[in-house]
C-alpha cells in the first residue's frame, strides 16, 4: 500500500497539523503579555488540546502495535515499522513538553473569567486623589468605571465564544479520525477474513491432492510392471492424438 493511501499516513498528517496548531497557540502563551483570564483560558484551552492529541497518538501506536504482529500481511517491514514507533514517540514527547509546562504554570485551577465584582475593587482601590488629578467629578468617575466594566465583560464574552469555535473545530477533527480510525479496523477485518477463506481452500485443495495422489498409487500397485508400460503407452498415444488434432485440423 502506497504512503498516499496508507490510512497511518492520513491520521498521522491530521495529528501532525493539530500539533503545529498547538505548538504555534503555546508559543503565543509564552510570548504574549496577557490578564488573568485570558492567560487561563488559554491555558484551558492548550491542556484539552493536549489531551486529545495525547489520545490521538495513543491510537495510532495501537494501530502499529497490531500491524507488527503480522508485517507481512500488511505489506509492512520493520524498517517502516521503526519509522513509524519513532513518529509516535516524537509527537508525545512535544505534547508532553508543552503539558508539562502549562500543568507548572500554577494557572490550572484558576477561573476563566474574571469577576465583575473583583475588576469593581481593584477599580475602589485607586487612590483618593485620581478624581482630582483627572479633573472629573465622582459622578463622572463612577460612569467611567461602569463602562471600562461593561467594555471587560463584553471582550470576554467575545474570547468565550472564539474558544467555543475552537473546541468545536476540534471536536470535528477528533471525529474524522475516529472515521478514520474505524475505516482502518473494517479494513483491517475485511483482510483477515480473505486470508482465513484462502487458508480454509488451501486446507481443501490439498487434503484433495492427498486422495488422488493415493488413488494413483493403489492403481499402480495393483497394475504391476507390464500394466504400467500398458498404461504408459495408452498415454501417449492419446497425447499424440490429442496434438493432431489440436495442431493440424
Amino acid at each position: 500500500m502506497t504512503p498516499a493511501r496508507d490510512p497511518f499516513y492520513i491520521v498521522k498528517e491530521e495529528i501532525q497539523g493539530s500539533i503545529d496548531k498547538l505548538q504555534a497557540s503555546f508559543r503565543q502563551w509564552e510570548q504574549t503579555s496577557l490578564d488573568i483570564g485570558e492567560r487561563v483560558r488559554l491555558t484551558k484551552e492548550l491542556l484539552a488540546s493536549c489531551e486529545s492529541l495525547d489520545w490521538q497518538v495513543d491510537e495510532l501506536d495501537k494501530a502499529i502495535a497490531v500491524a507488527a504482529k503480522d508485517p507481512a500481511r500488511y505489506s509492512l517491514d520493520e524498517t517502516e515499522l521503526g519509522k513509524r514507533r519513532k513518529w509516535t514517540s516524537i509527537a508525545r514527547k512535544q505534547v508532553g513538553t508543552i503539558r508539562r509546562t502549562l500543568e507548572e504554570s500554577g494557572v490550572k485551577g484558576s477561573s476563566v473569567t474574571p469577576s465583575l465584582n473583583g475588576v469593581r475593587q481593584e477599580l475602589m482601590r485607586l487612590p483618593n486623589d485620581y478624581a482630582s488629578k483627572t479633573g472629573r467629578s465622582g459622578y463622572n468617575t463612577s460612569q467611567d468605571d461602569d463602562d471600562f466594566i461593561s467594555s471587560e465583560s463584553d471582550r470576554q464574552l467575545l474570547l468565550i465564544k472564539q474558544q467555543d469555535e475552537e473546541l468545536d473545530e476540534l471536536s470535528a477533527s477528533v471525529e474524522r479520525i475516529g472515521g478514520i480510525g474505524l475505516t482502518i479496523h473494517d479494513e483491517l477485518v475485511g483482510q483477515e477474513r480473505i486470508l482465513g477463506d484462502l487458508s480454509l481452500e488451501m486446507d481443501t485443495t490439498s487434503n484433495r491432492l492427498d486422495f488422488v495422489q493415493k488413488k494413483v498409487a493403489v492403481v499402480m500397485k495393483k497394475a504391476g510392471a507390464k500394466g504400467q508400460i500398458m498404461m504408459i503407452g495408452f498415454l501417449i498415444v492419446l497425447f499424440i492424438i490429442l496434438f493432431v488434432l489440436v495442431f493440424f485440423t
